[in-house]
């Protein structure tokens, strides 16, 4: 009989972005500031045995490109829709979270989904796609109230008892949520989601190079028209204003790591060509003047 040990949960607060990423093992991923303030995220995490349980709380709009951990099966539950994302290490996309947004999710390693003869060809079709159904919202709150209590004191509950509860779970709630997909719409998203990854992997191959709306239009293969539909549904932003918010995170990232550079230089970089314009826009979403940034990386 096997002597149950405490789950320990793993507590995070971060402040920038980039804390946001090194706090997250195993994903492939980028995260970028896309609304005003100062940030202010939270990662809880739990590991099992082949089995690892995470909850993120970020306080601005953020945009992630992201790819799930080699091998592995997620159920992403997006707490602010109240939907699933199923992903596997496949899925790679770009998409912007709304501001204070909450996730839940359950990643199964390979190794655990051999164990239990789990058919990943049998759950194509499903992935990237957003399931909802009522069982989404209710696995979403209790594995959050989980969290907190297994957080605030001892459980003799078996971490191998747990993780199968999650993958039943998991998989009760994505039966449910399948079975309402509507053929016309799904057809719409598979072919949003293929131009969200054009995007996404060009963002990933060149994350230093500017283009305009034409020209990413160009690399997604499709209309001016078609590319302003996807980002709508992926992102709730139209490409102009996206391509703008990635310009100022990339000024941002050079203001901090490179030295002897100016305000002006980074600005004319990152094509901004009009230098108040610019220093307006990075203190409208930073929360401070690009001047004072330089400053602080510079320790004065």
């Amino acid at each position: 009989m096997n002597t149950p040990t405490a789950l320990q949960v793993q507590d995070l607060r971060t402040t920038d972005v980039t804390e946001q990423i090194r706090a997250t093992p195993g994903w492939q991923q980028q995260y970028r500031q896309m609304s005003p303030g100062h940030f202010n995220g939270q990662l809880r995490w739990l590991a099992l045995e082949g089995v690892e349980v995470y909850e993120e709380r970020l306080n601005t709009r953020v945009e992630q490109f992201f790819r799930a951990p080699s091998g592995a099966l997620a159920f992403c539950f997006d707490r602010s829709e109240n939907s699933l994302y199923l992903l596997n290490e496949d899925c790679r996309n770009i998409w912007i979270t709304p501001e204070n947004y909450q996730e839940v999710a359950v990643v199964f390693e390979q190794p655990f989904l051999a164990s239990h003869g789990l058919d990943l060809e049998r759950l194509r079709g499903l992935f990237m796609v957003p399931l909802a159904c009522q069982q989404t919202a209710v696995f979403g709150s209790w594995l959050s109230a989980t969290l907190t209590r297994l957080g605030q004191a001892e459980t003799s509950l078996q971490g191998q008892v747990l993780a199968e509860q999650l993958l039943e779970d998991c998989l009760f709630v994505l039966d449910n949520a399948g079975q309402r997909l509507q053929g016309q719409a799904l057809g719409r998203r598979d072919e949003e989601r293929a131009i969200m990854r054009r995007v996404s992997e060009w963002a990933a191959d060149c994350p230093d190079e500017t283009l305009n709306l034409l020209e990413l239009a160009e690399v997604a293969g499709v209309s001016l028209r078609q590319l302003q539909q996807a980002f709508k549904a992926f992102t709730g932003l139209p490409p102009a204003h996206w391509l703008r918010l990635r310009r100022l995170n990339g000024a941002r990232r050079d203001l901090l790591r490179e030295e002897g550079v100016t305000v002006a230089e980074v600005a004319m970089r990152w094509s901004f060509w009009h230098l108040g314009r610019f220093s307006e826009s990075y203190r409208q979403l930073f929360r401070e003047l690009p001047s004072e940034t330089l400053r602080r990386a510079r320790g004065f």
